[in-house]
């Protein structure tokens, strides 16, 4: 009896499919890093508006409240449009934190969305609870001068606490580095005495946040003209050289 040579036949579902291509690492690293890219771009671009809004309320404001004194050598603002200008500026920059960290994660899903929704709330919250505890602590009798002193010092620490924050979430660290100079200039500004503590949160408080804003700017920039040339180069394949 002759016996079959050839073996058993094989299925379909044995031989590999031939359009399996091998897994590409580089492309898969690389949309990887696309990715983080554009996660680190979505947080950047808010918390460049927020550093720059709240460094033009500050140093605008705190010099128009110190403009309301006689210390001022060149001109003098009446107080009452001077407290205006100032109160106008934090609404402004609490109203642009609720609507610029309410959307500071759109686009982003999980964990980092949950990050950086309750950081932009956070702002909110934080910018407007000194106004509330300062009301009541008028309302007990804290003298206006005490006021005067009081109110500064209290946003500069909440906004350099909240700075601190996002530093130690994000691992910024010149983010981080910024929250302990506010809290300095919080702290240090009320020995001046009034006005001068206005003069201290103007410069040095506002004045932080631009240069803060305009290092987070240069750095955005830079960012994306070299990831933009890399990109280019990768995209690029031999044969178009």
């Amino acid at each position: 009896m002759s016996q079959d040579q050839t073996g058993p036949e094989r299925t379909p579902a044995d031989t590999p499919p031939e359009d399996d291509a091998p897994v590409d690492i580089a492309a898969m690293l690389a949309l990887s890093t696309q990715q983080v890219r554009r996660v680190e771009d979505i947080f950047a671009r808010p918390t460049i508006s927020l550093v720059l809004i709240w460094g033009v309320a500050w140093f605008v404001g705190f010099l128009v409240l110190w403009s309301a004194s006689d210390q001022n050598p060149w001109f003098q603002t009446p107080e009452a449009p001077a407290g205006i200008v100032f109160g106008s500026l934090m609404v402004g920059g609490i109203i642009s934190s609720i609507v610029i960290g309410s959307g500071m994660s759109r686009g982003i899903q999980g964990a980092q969305r949950v990050q950086g929704t309750l950081y932009g709330v956070s702002w909110a919250v934080g910018c407007t609870a000194p106004g509330f505890l300062g009301g009541a602590l008028l309302a007990n009798g804290m003298p206006a001068e005490s006021a005067a002193l009081f109110f500064p010092a209290a946003y500069a620490l909440v906004v350099g606490l909240l700075y601190l924050a996002g530093g130690a979430i994000w691992r910024d660290r010149i983010m981080y580095s910024l929250g302990v100079w506010t809290i300095l200039v919080g702290v240090i500004a009320p020995y001046f005495g009034t006005p001068g503590n206005t003069l201290v949160m103007a410069f040095a408080g506002g004045g932080g946040f631009l240069v803060y804003g305009a290092i987070l700017l240069v750095l955005r920039r830079r960012a994306l003209s070299v990831h933009g040339r890399s990109d280019d180069r990768r995209a690029t394949k031999p044969g178009e050289r």
